[in-house]
């Protein structure tokens, strides 16, 4: 059966959909980015809500900034916007139909329907997931990169930006203006402290236009700081055909581990759903939550996908069957990390390794190795090097963690060691390529990228066991060189 909201009645009984109806809605959320993890996490918890006739005036209208979101629009388009979800877990499969958004925004140059809705007072939020690296934010630094080509551009014509926060600030502007209330802007990306990340560069943008612009947004718009959490892989034939046949035809299904979490900081200018009537956690001390699941999830998928790619390992279920890989992990964590993790409520960091270690060995989850080591210049820069800076100012064991950012560099060779081609897996692959190729002779080449490692290039601490370890790897290959590192 094609998905449609005239047929939601006609899908197999055992297919979970809406009790409620297009009719039962109207928008108070503008979603900036809907990949598959907006869709099978805050769209989900959403939806949750609205099953229970909560929230039916917060539906998510979907909008995109880049050329390439007009696909997914014209996906979602074709099927109401509605979005099969299907949960991955080791003995059964199962899916639901979630109808929380209700209209996909056009993608076009100058942003003028995506500034329109948002300066609708009707909209409390503009939420975003645009990826670790879309924050415009120089990774040595932290701090907002103003000579960024994007960000040149939207100050100079703030009335057609091409940036997500250029239309945010026109739209707030036009708010200001009318004299309504701002909408909150929530980040649900993967990055510690993504509220704070957020209003920096909202703000640093708005200043380029307007001090007393910016100075009202500072005041007066909030960006809550939130955690979230739930494996999502990428959608392919193989997940398109498979619910085929359980009898639904979607042309942009989403599958999903059977794990979610999402804790946010309570702080909102203009309303909110009850989030937490559906699990969601509201806090205001998030910081502990995002700082352990980034250090030890986020910084652990990357301690498996360069050696994975390095070795033709394909998915993270495989790595977690692979011993050397595997263990690497369980070390370099144990040893390195964990130390520089707090406890949150109910859980220790040792608890949450393992509850990540069973996630991460799911074979119904077919994640892969790919997938999870795109953009590791923001991935290292954000998930790993925050902890070798600590373990650094600590005195504590690095070892491990110089292993870890050697692999990153021999996986960006391009190179694997069966001859196959690493295809370009990072928005800045070719400088980083050329990096590890110059590093086969002079390992320091890699830790000279100052836009990554900053002053790490000139800590001793952690340059020679890296410039070991990439030496190496790149003489006595990837198994030996881990199974030395498990035997210490």
């Amino acid at each position: 059966m094609k998905l449609s909201r005239a047929t939601l009645a006609e899908l197999p009984t055992d297919i979970a959909r809406p009790n409620y109806t297009r009719e039962d809605l109207s928008p108070g959320i503008v979603h900036i980015g809907l990949g598959n993890f907006h869709r099978a996490h805050q769209s989900w918890y959403l939806h949750r809500l609205m099953l229970n006739g909560l929230a039916r005036d917060w539906a998510i209208i979907g909008a995109g900034v880049r050329p390439y979101d007009a696909v997914m629009r014209d996906k979602l388009l074709a099927q109401d916007c509605l979005t099969t979800l299907v949960q991955l877990e080791p003995s059964s499969t199962s899916a639901e139909v979630v109808g929380a958004m209700i209209d996909y925004l056009p993608i076009e140059a100058g942003n003028a329907s995506l500034i329109d809705t948002m300066a609708d007072p009707a909209i409390g939020i503009v939420s975003l997931t645009v990826t670790e690296g879309g924050y415009f934010i120089d990774p040595a630094t932290g701090e907002f990169d103003a000579t960024n080509d994007e960000i040149v551009f939207d100050a100079a014509h703030s009335d057609t930006p091409r940036t997500a926060f250029g239309a945010m600030i026109a739209a707030l502007a036009r708010r200001r203006a009318a004299g309504e209330k701002p909408f909150t802007i929530q980040s649900c990306d993967n990055l510690l402290g993504n509220g704070d990340v957020v209003r920096q560069t909202v703000v640093s943008l708005a200043k380029m236009w307007d001090a007393d612009l910016a100075d009202w947004i500072e005041a007066n718009v909030a960006f809550p700081n939130s955690m979230v959490d739930c494996i999502v892989p990428a959608t392919g034939p193989e997940a398109i055909e498979n619910l085929r046949a359980m009898g639904v035809e979607d042309s942009a299904p989403v599958t999903h581990e059977n794990f979610r979490q999402w804790v946010i900081e309570d702080t909102f200018c203009n309303g909110r759903p009850p989030w937490e009537t559906v699990g969601a956690t509201m806090t205001n001390n998030v910081h502990a939550y995002e700082d352990m699941k980034i250090r030890v999830l986020n910084a652990g998928h990357q301690m498996l996908v360069n050696a994975a790619e390095v070795l033709s390992v394909e998915t993270i279920a495989d790595c977690m069957v692979d011993v050397e890989i595997a263990g690497l992990l369980t070390k370099v964590q144990t040893d390195e990390v964990l130390p520089f993790v707090n406890a949150v409520p109910d859980r220790t960091p040792q608890e949450y390794l393992a509850l990540i270690v069973s996630r991460f060995a799911n074979p119904a989850v077919h994640d892969t190795t790919r997938r999870v080591a795109f953009d590791g210049s923001s991935r290292h820069a954000g998930f790993i090097l925050p902890t070798v800076r600590d373990a650094l100012d600590a005195g504590a064991p690095i070892r491990g963690l110089a292993l870890i950012e050697a692999l990153w560099a021999r996986m960006c060779t391009g190179e694997r060691e069966d001859g196959s081609m690493i295809e370009p897996n990072d928005p800045f692959w070719d400088e980083l390529q050329a990096a590890a190729v110059a590093a086969k002779d002079d390992p320091a080449e890699w830790l000279a990228q100052e836009q990554i490692y900053g002053a790490l290039a000139d800590a001793p601490a952690f340059a020679e066991p890296f410039c070991d370890w990439l030496t190496r790897l790149h003489r006595d290959g990837c198994r030996t060189v881990l199974r030395e590192y498990l035997a210490r």
